[in-house]
């Protein structure tokens, strides 16, 4: 809708096809149905790519300052939460309702739902360039712009169509996975924490390939795993080194974050308190002690050793585990990778061997963080593209 509103307002003539009855699903149930349309704070190394640079001109070019102005213009009330995060006072309604109308001052016209069969490269003296057979009958056009996102929540029409067209104009495609996804974890741990189902703690996460500094967010456990922000934030990158060298790495939860774990043991090293009682105060009581059984210290604080106590505030500041996997895309938020950004125009979204084909938001392999900044990416790409498809 972005890239269509861009497209029509600067004088071309567009037509949104789209297989759903309903256009901006994925908007609508964001945010808890409200939304979290950008992030104050947003940069390239918000998101995650094969070539790390390719999101800088699209960013550059559409900020989320210009994104928020829009929301302004449309007098949409708005709130700023957690990290720079923004969304709307009511509901995810009103992004669906900004973008029908910017489509509507641009004369766009709209055709869903509509089943798309092929898109062939024609020539054609009216100067179009491909055909786009559908249900409705077959259009001629100079530009075709893929906007169909990824393998994410399939419920609400997540297909790989975008990929077979890629693919069918001979672009390459970085593995796809799931992404901003919870963790699942080997049988005997998920046994360990399983019956603590819906309890939450503070942690920072990290793994080998993401950032230094990790993520510090709220962890949850489930009934098959890990979840939470900082869980899904840390999965894009867990995954990214999966996908890219075959093997499952480490992820560690520093369980006492911004508190030397040693240091806070050695304090009190005196304690007769069972080491899962003196960590609840740091943290949920049963997690506290399912821990502690996890890693075989639940006996009073003043019987560790010196060199115990060392291991086990390692322990605190730097959990290890290995997850089994993810619970797919299903529970993904967005999809890694996508059509390879080298085949792509970083100023324009264009497919570089391809006249008038273009590939914008989700399908292109540039992932962002959790908080808003997939959505930026939406806007930023859109919005490129539609100057110049």
């Amino acid at each position: 809708m972005m890239c269509a509103a861009q497209a029509g307002q600067r004088g071309r003539r567009v037509l949104l096809v789209d297989h759903r009855p309903t256009i901006g699903d994925r908007i609508r149930i964001s945010g808890g149905g409200r939304c979290n349309f950008t992030n104050r704070s947003v940069g390239a190394e918000h998101y995650l790519s094969r070539n790390p640079h390719f999101c800088r001109s699209a960013l550059a070019r559409f900020t989320a300052r210009d994104f928020v102005a829009l929301v302004e213009r449309h007098a949409i009330p708005y709130h700023e939460r957690d990290h720079g995060q923004l969304f709307c006072d009511d509901t995810a309604q009103d992004i669906v309702d900004l973008l029908r109308a910017e489509c509507d001052r641009g004369g766009v016209g709209w055709a869903n739902p509509s089943s798309l069969g092929r898109i062939e490269a024609t020539a054609s003296p009216d100067g179009s360039r491909f055909e786009v057979s559908t249900d409705r009958g077959a259009f001629r056009c100079a530009s075709v712009v893929i906007a169909t996102g990824g393998l994410a929540v399939a419920p609400l029409g997540a297909t790989p169509f975008g990929y077979r067209i890629a693919e069918q104009f001979g672009l390459r495609i970085v593995p796809t996975a799931p992404a901003l996804v919870p963790l699942s974890l080997a049988p005997a741990t998920l046994a360990a924490l399983s019956p603590l189902a819906g309890v939450a703690f503070d942690a920072n996460a990290t793994c080998d390939g993401g950032p230094a500094e990790g993520f510090t967010h709220r962890v949850l456990i489930t009934h098959k795993g890990l979840s939470g922000p900082a869980i899904l934030q840390i999965s894009s990158y867990w995954q990214q080194r999966r996908t890219t060298t075959g093997k499952d790495g480490l992820i560690r939860l520093d369980l006492l974050p911004g508190v030397d774990g040693q240091a806070w043991l050695h304090d009190r090293r005196d304690s007769r308190a069972q080491l899962a009682n003196a960590l609840a105060d740091a943290m949920p009581r049963r997690f506290a002690h399912e821990w502690c059984a996890l890693l075989g210290v639940d006996k009073p604080v003043h019987q560790f050793t010196p060199a115990e106590r060392r291991t086990i505030g390692s322990a605190l500041n730097g959990w290890a585990f290995t997850p089994t996997g993810t619970l797919g895309y299903a529970k993904a938020e967005v999809t890694l990778g996508g059509v390879d950004t080298e085949d792509l125009s970083s100023k324009t979204m264009e497919a570089t061997r391809v006249p008038g084909l273009f590939f914008v938001g989700e399908v292109v392999d540039v992932t962002g963080w959790l908080g808003g900044y997939n959505f930026q990416w939406a806007w930023s790409s859109g919005w490129v593209a539609g100057q110049h498809a």
